[in-house]
């Protein structure tokens, strides 16, 4: 599709979206206020006290137009004003009680309108709705990624990472379904051998959408599934494209050998493929060593497989 034709399923999207809210409309929710208006006083009541340039610059409003805003909900009793501690020529503007008063139900019935478009929804949609928005912004404001948490995995992450392995890698690499066996069968050995004391998963999750994952686990002979002792093993670091360049996979690595080197181990290995040059670079960075590497033919594919690691 070219960029003239994406722009236009964006404006189409634009045009479904006001309209679905109900932004078109003279007053949100029945009320007394309009859009702007209620943009206000919502920024007010979250970020106050703020001065007219600051909430200018982070809205984006003309100054003359904000300022038409702010006289109209003075003139109201809403806003409340204070001198400015270091600077003079300013003035910080917040919510009087009154201006709080009339911000409260606008919130509860925004709140309201949320719920009840997702209400129609099932579980699954609703998830996937809220994942696409939160990468919609991740897309559009990339300075997002300090909202980013690493976390344990929930319920249904160890299936995300099956599934988001066999997918990605499929799309990218040409991997065929072993690979995302081989994932499954990697999370089924987490599960049943896990010790916590030792062993840990995390999900980099911006809200309910997951971006990327990784797991350190005690090291394991391949022939006789023996603990190798002192030896952690990271398995699974993956990232969802749109969330590269975000400087989560160095978060991921690195959360690994921190939690190594807590746990008492001395070394962690790792296997990864030389096709895999943004990965190769986090481990390089982070001090692990190649060690050594095979050409072999795995998972329909004809690769370079390499081992790495790191002492601690």
């Amino acid at each position: 599709m070219s960029t003239a034709a994406q722009a236009q399923a964006v404006r189409a999207f634009n045009r479904f979206y006001t309209r679905r809210v109900g932004l078109l409309a003279p007053r949100l929710a029945g009320g007394e206020f309009t859009l702007p208006e209620a943009r206000l006083l919502w920024e007010l009541a979250h970020h106050a006290p703020v001065t007219a340039a600051g909430l200018s610059k982070s809205l984006q409003l003309d100054a003359g137009y904000l300022s038409r805003l702010l006289r109209g909900l003075k003139a109201r009793g809403l806003l409340a004003e204070q001198g400015h501690p270091s600077d003079g020529r300013q003035t910080l503007l917040r919510l009087s009680p009154a201006g709080k008063r009339a911000f409260a139900p606008l919130d509860r019935a925004s709140q309201a309108d949320s719920e009840a478009l997702l209400g129609a929804l099932s579980a699954p949609q609703r998830d996937a709705l809220v994942g696409a928005m939160s990468r919609m912004q991740a897309m559009l404001e990339p300075d997002t990624a300090g909202d980013v948490v690493l976390r344990p995995p929930l319920p249904g992450d160890l299936g995300w990472i099956i599934e988001r392995h066999g997918a990605v890698y499929a799309a990218e690499h040409g991997l065929d379904t072993r690979f995302e066996a081989l994932v499954a069968r990697i999370c089924a050995g987490f599960v049943e051998r896990l010790q916590p004391e030792r062993e840990a998963c995390w999900i980099a999750a911006r809200g309910t959408e997951r971006l990327g994952s990784v797991m350190l686990v005690q090291a394991r002979d391949p022939a006789t599934g023996h603990a190798r002792r002192g030896v952690a093993q990271l398995r699974l670091l993956l990232l969802e494209p749109h969330a590269r360049g975000l400087g989560l996979g160095k978060r991921l690595v690195r959360q690994c050998g921190d939690f190594a080197r807590a746990a008492g181990y001395r070394r962690i290995v790792l296997w990864t493929q030389s096709a895999l040059t943004a990965a190769r670079a986090i481990y390089a960075a982070e001090g692990y060593q190649l060690v050594g590497s095979e050409t072999v033919r795995d998972f329909g594919q004809t690769v370079s497989s390499e081992r790495w690691e790191m002492r601690l």
